[in-house]
């Protein structure tokens, strides 16, 4: 089964200093059919002001992960995390049993451009933990670099859940494939550009979710593009 979430059909939220696309139900938007995929709960395309940001608030048993598209991002948390994320580079932030943290655009100048991710842990009330991974580079060039695994593979970072994120960046009329595993999801997320897949042509913003599907799926870019590959229990 090919579940398809266009960018334009996300709920919006955000303020002045925020622009906001929620791919499933967070804040304000609410849809019972958009509540999550598997233990994927949340992917938000975050665009703050320059100097703005999220305020000091609580989280408690949730995987959170920011990957920063363009700018920079400033992390600060009460459990003693911290740093800026800038442009490639993954944040991790191990929620566990509660955590406090604030989240601002880290220049006074150029807005900061993000995806802010959910996902549900496989345990519950662990320590609150903290990390970041370098800067993607050539790595994911015509390839599957890892981002985030459960075991840490391959420099990722260990997230408590049997899921692992992948980017991969393509030129135009490039091609990558990812073998599917029986009994698993994947969710292709655009960031950039525009690529075929599952005969589909998607852009920035846009995604699909495959269930139950068998083989391997195939990317191929028209623009050079970035793509985000969850694989999900």
């Amino acid at each position: 089964m090919i579940i398809d979430r266009p960018g334009a059909t996300r709920g919006k939220g955000g303020a002045g200093w925020l622009d906001s696309r929620h791919t499933f139900s967070f804040a304000s938007y609410y849809d019972p059919a958009w509540m999550g995929f598997g233990p994927l709960r949340v992917i938000n395309e975050d665009r703050v002001a320059p100097g703005a940001g999220f305020a000091s608030h609580r989280h408690a048993n949730m995987e959170i992960l920011s990957y920063v598209l363009a700018g920079a991002l400033a992390h600060r948390d009460d459990n003693g995390g911290g740093g800026v994320v800038r442009a490639g580079e993954l944040q991790w932030m191990g929620a566990g049993h509660g955590i406090e943290h604030s989240e601002y655009n880290g220049s006074d100048s150029e807005p900061v451009h993000f995806l802010q991710i959910w996902i549900q842990p496989d345990r519950l009330n662990a320590a609150p933990a903290y990390a970041q991974r370098a800067p993607v580079g050539h790595e994911a060039q015509g390839h599957w670099a890892l981002l985030a695994s459960p075991d840490g593979a391959e420099g990722s970072i260990a997230i408590r859940q049997d899921a692992r994120l992948f980017v991969t960046r393509l030129d135009s009329g490039a091609s990558l494939e990812h073998a599917l595993a029986p009994h698993r999801r994947y969710w292709v997320q655009v960031t950039r550009g525009t690529v075929q897949v599952a005969g589909r042509t998607l852009a920035a913003g846009d995604a699909i979710g495959l269930v139950e599907e068998e083989g391997a799926i195939r990317l191929v870019a028209g623009e050079a593009a970035e793509v985000l590959l969850f694989d999900l229990p």
